[in-house]
Order: structure tokens, then C-alpha cells, then sequence
């Protein structure tokens, strides 16, 4: 029996117990975080479905999984034999969530999810639901949790401080910024709970998620004190005493829930609702008023000051160097040695680790062959680990964390022949993200205003990839940040970022042709000032991340002159700057690999 099945029964019969006619299982820890340690993989131990993103609701007769399109084809193999239905995201007919459970409750009926997973906007949305069926929610438990017998135990690693040589800005100075920004909200309080943002504002880094450095913690800021709440016995004396230095006051990570109700009930509370726990919000005095507001750390995170900009900029180069080391073995290795998706993958993660200051890779690899990489967010396995073949095409979407900053770098690279649509497909994916990285605008212009760039010669052929074009990228923390990205369709509730000097963006249009291939050429964009003129501040790219994009796999005839030379210009700088660091063999190489077309 698939295990999922018999986790399903358990799951129901603690809700017939506490009549709980729907239950949600969100991804998602305490604090919203794209990314989870392995205690709050409640929704992968439900369904079986191991993706990052996703929401399982289950009733007493079905089980649900929604997650978006770069998992489509990696959940529908998941979900075999489990019971679990797939609804794919934003497809016609497909029913959201919240339309699913409303019109699933019966009357009076009850919905249950674990009030610390699911957000404070979420959350209200589901009380609504239940209010209109006069039904209610039961909100204080975490049910998978008890028939989860061999739980992972929650993560408690230790913390490093990040000095001011990398981190640009000290913590007093972020403090103090913040507590300008309440003043312009005129709130007494800030309710920060996103890992990233805390991180960030104290200046420190840890090891709490896989490939994302962050403390699990929650923070209150006053006028009069700052409030970390983690779990206190990682603290060393160093640590302690850079807290004391910058008026951080310590308590449990627990004790948000008693501290949070104890707010006086006259305060305003500055808070942003889709990050904030449900529970938290709830927690709150009702005469709290709460001024529901994206946190002010989102944005000053998002534009790098000029030391993290270049040191981010030293990261691609050693980032670059670790990549093209990998090309050049893996070009003229293959089809000499067994070669596995898995096996490539730790090849790169080797030269990765040989760079001074490298402390991590940013996500887990995606190394694909074949149809696997029409899978955007595969991950190889023992089981689907292909070995590669000296034919088509290999994707490896990749980075690292440095102490100078964060990297994401795709390259799909031709193992050996492949045929004229997928030479067509490559060369139009490349036009793609040259068109954007060449980008000329007027400062104003959100990511939504460019993606047109991107996306237009893939039209043109009518095919489309179900994801953004591109998405910030933290310094040392999540490598997917808000609140610039590139995509084409408005989001409900998100409020969309003007491109601003020092935003770091991915550029990285696809193919995903399901069951044969998938391609992708990523590339970080760096947003500058361009010229300023009558017409207003126009702003451009610095292409940041440093690789060679495979010749061997384009045609040039389906290029544009302007195409061509944006590109030749590219590499010949990826030549200049990689240069120094190579051997004589694989420089040779490279100056085949980034000669002009």
C-alpha cells in the first residue's frame, strides 16, 4: 500500500474526532519561507509530493494537491497510487484553493489547519468561508503532526555575524532605518516574522533551511527595544555581546505567543498579513489597530548597496570560474566516462567548494538530462538518475553563497548531436534573454513592463513557459527574494516593484517540451542608471553572472545582428574576467567556446 494512503486514513480519523469536515496543509513553516527544514514538511509527508511549493486540502472523502506550473509534470508522477488528485494552478477550470474549500464546506461545517503555517490574510480568508456557512475553524493543533512518528526534530544551528566588509550597512544604521519607516506609518510596533528580513536586519546568517542561511526566529521592534525571539542556547558570548552593543534584547523562540497578546491594546501595529502567522495576528487585542503593509526590510533588502553590488559581483566570478571548470571537464569527458546526472552534479559542486569564501550551494541542483529538464524544477534521484549519453542536451541550474553574495546560473549544454527544433528552441531561448539583458527604460518600469522582451520571441512560436522570466536574488539568503521580478501576469494582492539601481534580477526564459527536453539560459541582471534626459532617468542591465552559452548548440542565422552582437560582446567579456583563473588547456578551450558569431 502506498504509504500516503494509510497517512490519509490516520489524518481523517483525527478529523471525524474533532469534527473537522476540511484540513489544510500548507508549505510552509512558521514564517512563510519559500523553503522549509525538514520538521515542517508536513505537506510532502501527507501527499508524497516533494516539491517547494504546493498546498494539500483534504476532506473526508478526498485529498487535493494544488502547486503551480513548474511542478505539473513532477507531481502527476508523484501522486500515482495515492489517492491525491493534482490541480494544476491557474489552468482553466482548475478551482483555487480557497474555491475548493468553500465549496466543499458543508453547512456549519469546520475547517482545521495549524494556525502558525498558515498566513494572517489566508487565514482570515478561510474564517470568512466558515462565518458564511456558520461554520468555524479549529486552528490550535497540528494534526499531521500526530500521526508523524518519526518527526525530523525542529533545526537549531548555529549562527555566524555578518561583518560590515560584506554586509555594507551596520545593524544600528538598519535599525534606525526602520524605525524611520514606522514613523512614517505612525506605528508603535513592527511584527517581523520573515526569516530573511530578520536576518538581514541583524546582520547575521545561519543554517536553519537547506541552502538558506537564516536563524529560526521572530521579531518585535519598538521605538524602545528590539525583541529577538529564538532559540536562546545556540547564543555564544560573542554573539551575546553584539547583541547587547546594538540594544537587541533576547527571549524564546516560543514566547511570540505570550508576547504578542500582552501589546497594549492602544498600539498600531505594523505587520504584513500574507507573512505573519494566523495565530500571531490573532493574538493581537482587538483594539490593536494593524497597519497591513509589505515590511519595510523587503525593499531595502532588495537594493543592494554599493558594497554588497560588488562584492556580489567577485561571487560570479569565482562562480563563473567553478562553472566553466565544469563545462569544460564535462564537454570533454563525455562519452569517455560514465557520466550521471548525479554524478555531474557533484563534479560541480566540487569546483564550487575549491572558491575562497564559499560556504554553500543556494538551492539544490537541478541537473537534468533529457526529458528531465522539461521538469523545471527536477531533482535526480537514485531512482531517476539518468546517465548521459553523448547526445542532446544536459540543464544544470546551479549556485553558491559566498561571503560576498549569492549566485543562480542555468546553462543547458549539448552533450553531442541534437536535432534542428531543438537548435531552433535553444537559439530562441537565448534571443529571449539577450533581448532582455539589452534592455534600455525608463525608471518607473516594473518587471511586468519588460517581460514582453523575454517572452515575444517565444510567442512568435507559440510556446510559452508556465513561470516567471526572472526573480531577486537575496545576498546570502533566499535565492528567490521579492519584490522585483520579471513576469507578464499581474498577482493578486502583490504589489508590484519599480526597478531600481541595485536590484539584482535573473533573466532566465525556457522550453519545456514534456517528455523530450527542457532548456533555460539564466543569467543575474544587475539594474543601473543609464543616462538622465529630458524624457526623465532611463536604467539599464549589467549582466553580473559569467559562463559561456553553448555554441555548439545555436544558430546564428536565426539571430538578429544586434542579437549577435550583444552576445559576441558578452563573451568576450565572460573571456576577459575568467581568463586569468583557467589553465592554459582550458583557456584554449574557452576562447573557442566565446568566440564570436
Amino acid at each position: 500500500m502506498n504509504p500516503v494512503v494509510k497517512r490519509l486514513k490516520d489524518l481523517r480519523e483525527l478529523m471525524e474526532q474533532r469534527g473537522i469536515d476540511i484540513y489544510v496543509v500548507p508549505t510552509s513553516d512558521f514564517h512563510e519561507s519559500e523553503y522549509v527544514g525538514e520538521y515542517f514538511k508536513a505537506r510532502k509527508f501527507i501527499t508524497g509530493f516533494t516539491g517547494s511549493a504546493g498546498t494539500a486540502v483534504i476532506t473526508k472523502t478526498q485529498a487535493g494537491l494544488w502547486t503551480d506550473g513548474r511542478y505539473f509534470v513532477q507531481a502527476k508522477n508523484q501522486l500515482k497510487d495515492s489517492t491525491v488528485t493534482l490541480f494544476p494552478m491557474g489552468e482553466e477550470n482548475v478551482p483555487t484553493v480557497a474555491e475548493f474549500v468553500k465549496e466543499n464546506l458543508p453547512p456549519k461545517g469546520c475547517i482545521g489547519f495549524d494556525g502558525r503555517v498558515v498566513n494572517g490574510k489566508a487565514g482570515e480568508e478561510y474564517k470568512n468561508i466558515a462565518d458564511e456557512k456558520k461554520g468555524r475553524l479549529y486552528v490550535e493543533e497540528d494534526l499531521v503532526d500526530l500521526i508523524w512518528e518519526e518527526r525530523p526534530p525542529m533545526s537549531k544551528k548555529p549562527f555566524f555575524i555578518l561583518e560590515e566588509k560584506y554586509s555594507g550597512k551596520s545593524t544600528k544604521e538598519k535599525l534606525q532605518e526602520v524605525r524611520g519607516e514606522m514613523e512614517k506609518e505612525k506605528a508603535d510596533i513592527h511584527i517581523l516574522t520573515s526569516l530573511y528580513d530578520i536576518a538581514w536586519l541583524l546582520n547575521v546568517r545561519g543554517g536553519d533551511i537547506d541552502y538558506v542561511p537564516v536563524v529560526l526566529s521572530y521579531l518585535v521592534l519598538s521605538k524602545e527595544e528590539c525583541v529577538w525571539f529564538l532559540q536562546q542556547e545556540i547564543l555564544t558570548e560573542e554573539q551575546k555581546s553584539y547583541l547587547k552593543d546594538n540594544g537587541i534584547v533576547t527571549k524564546e523562540y516560543e514566547e511570540i505567543y505570550s508576547y504578542v497578546p500582552e501589546i497594549p491594546g492602544d498600539k498600531k501595529a505594523l505587520l504584513h498579513k500574507s507573512e505573519v502567522n494566523y495565530r500571531i495576528v490573532n493574538a493581537l487585542k482587538d483594539t490593536v489597530e494593524i497597519i497591513d503593509k509589505e515590511n519595510p526590510t523587503e525593499l531595502m533588502k532588495s537594493v543592494k548597496n554599493k558594497t554588497e553590488a560588488e562584492n556580489t559581483i567577485k561571487a560570479h566570478v569565482k562562480d563563473g570560474v567553478a562553472f566553466t571548470k565544469f563545462m569544460y571537464w564535462l564537454k570533454n569527458s563525455i562519452g569517455k566516462e560514465e557520466i550521471t546526472e548525479i554524478s555531474a552534479s557533484d563534479v560541480l559542486e566540487n569546483f564550487r567548494r575549491q572558491q575562497e569564501n564559499f560556504l554553500d550551494l543556494s538551492f539544490d541542483t537541478i541537473s537534468a538530462y533529457g526529458a528531465n529538464a522539461a521538469m523545471m524544477h527536477y531533482s535526480a534521484t537514485e531512482e531517476t538518475n539518468a546517465l548521459l549519453k553523448p547526445e542532446g542536451f544536459l540543464l544544470v541550474d546551479s549556485g553558491g553563497h559566498y561571503l560576498e553574495g549569492t549566485t543562480d546560473i542555468t546553462r543547458t549544454m549539448a552533450l553531442g548531436p541534437i536535432t534542428e527544433e531543438m537548435r531552433l528552441h535553444f537559439t530562441t531561448v537565448l534571443c529571449s534573454n539577450l533581448n532582455l539583458a539589452s534592455a534600455r527604460f525608463l525608471h518607473g518600469c516594473t518587471g511586468r513592463n519588460l517581460d514582453i522582451l523575454s517572452r515575444g520571441p517565444l510567442w512568435k512560436l507559440g510556446i510559452d513557459y508556465k513561470c516567471g522570466t526572472g526573480h531577486g536574488v537575496g545576498h546570502i539568503l533566499n535565492v528567490h527574494e521579492g519584490p522585483n521580478s520579471f513576469r507578464w501576469q499581474k498577482r493578486e494582492g502583490v504589489p508590484e516593484a519599480v526597478l531600481e539601481e541595485g536590484m539584482i534580477t535573473t533573466d532566465e526564459p525556457g522550453v519545456y517540451i514534456e517528455g523530450a527536453y527542457g532548456i533555460r539560459t539564466e543569467n543575474e541582471l544587475l539594474c543601473k542608471k543609464g543616462v538622465k534626459n529630458e524624457y526623465g532617468q532611463f536604467m539599464e542591465f549589467e549582466t553580473i553572472t559569467y559562463a559561456p552559452i553553448d555554441l555548439d548548440a545555436i544558430d546564428p542565422n536565426l539571430m538578429t545582428e544586434e542579437q549577435r552582437a550583444v552576445l559576441n560582446e558578452y563573451h568576450k567579456k565572460v573571456y576577459e574576467v575568467l581568463s586569468p583563473y583557467m589553465t592554459q588547456e582550458e583557456n584554449k578551450w574557452l576562447k573557442e567556446y566565446t568566440r564570436a558569431v
